[in-house]
């Protein structure tokens, strides 16, 4: 089983930056993929962006430029980098892990919010 741990979400002006962390416990070799959804009010959740465990990245076309992902195995942690950040990214950001038996794990989730 693996447990996540969220952290860095906060409250930036447009245009500013801010960096997520998901730290994962339990077993970091079984996870195929890590990332983050985000769910804004009124609207269903989305995914942001994921990253393999031979760091193969996708993002969605609405942050590709401004954030990126990326994993440092030593601390089991994933990261997502988000700069140049907007009003439209104001959301829940769910970190989460796929396992390579399809098993899924989801953090508690920490709140972004961009003011204009």
């Amino acid at each position: 089983q693996v447990q996540l741990v969220e952290s860095g979400g906060g409250l930036v002006q447009a245009g500013g930056s801010l960096r997520l962390s998901c730290a994962a416990s339990g077993s970091w070799l079984s996870i195929k993929t890590m990332g983050w959804y985000r769910q804004a009010p009124g609207k269903q959740r989305e995914l942001v962006a994921g990253i393999t465990a031979t760091r193969i990245t996708d993002y969605a076309d609405s942050v590709k430029g401004r954030f990126t992902i990326s994993r440092d195995n030593t601390k089991n942690t994933v990261y997502l980098q988000m700069n140049d950040l907007k009003p439209e990214d104001t959301a829940v950001y769910y970190c989460y892990a796929l396992r390579y038996n399809d098993a899924a794990s989801w953090g508690q989730g920490t709140q972004v919010t961009v003011s204009s």
